[in-house]
């Protein structure tokens, strides 16, 4: 998932990665150098759902403008949620 708009220096990826482990999902965060804040979430169809939904709002200090969605196919490979600062590997 790509987050765009003020999502970069407001708390982002701090906020999201507690939310991903609220929902019991997996994966990794980063800001992206476009910008953006790029997520791999990994769980229950439900959960990343509304993961996705609370990405669409973000923290208090975000202003979303516009989330992208891709599904990744594969295997699941990550234990925890993390904020990283490395490239996100899509498989």
């Amino acid at each position: 998932m790509f987050v765009r708009g003020r999502v970069q220096g407001v708390n982002f990826r701090f906020a999201s990665a507690d939310a991903a482990r609220r929902f019991g999902l997996t994966g990794r965060v980063r800001n992206a150098e476009d910008g953006a804040v790029e997520t791999v979430a990994e769980g229950d169809d439900d959960a990343v759902e509304r993961f996705v939904e609370w990405c669409r709002r973000g923290p208090p200090s975000a202003r979303v403008e516009d989330v992208e969605v891709r599904a990744l196919g594969g295997e699941r490979r990550y234990r925890d949620f993390k904020v990283t600062y490395e490239s996100i590997d899509e498989r």
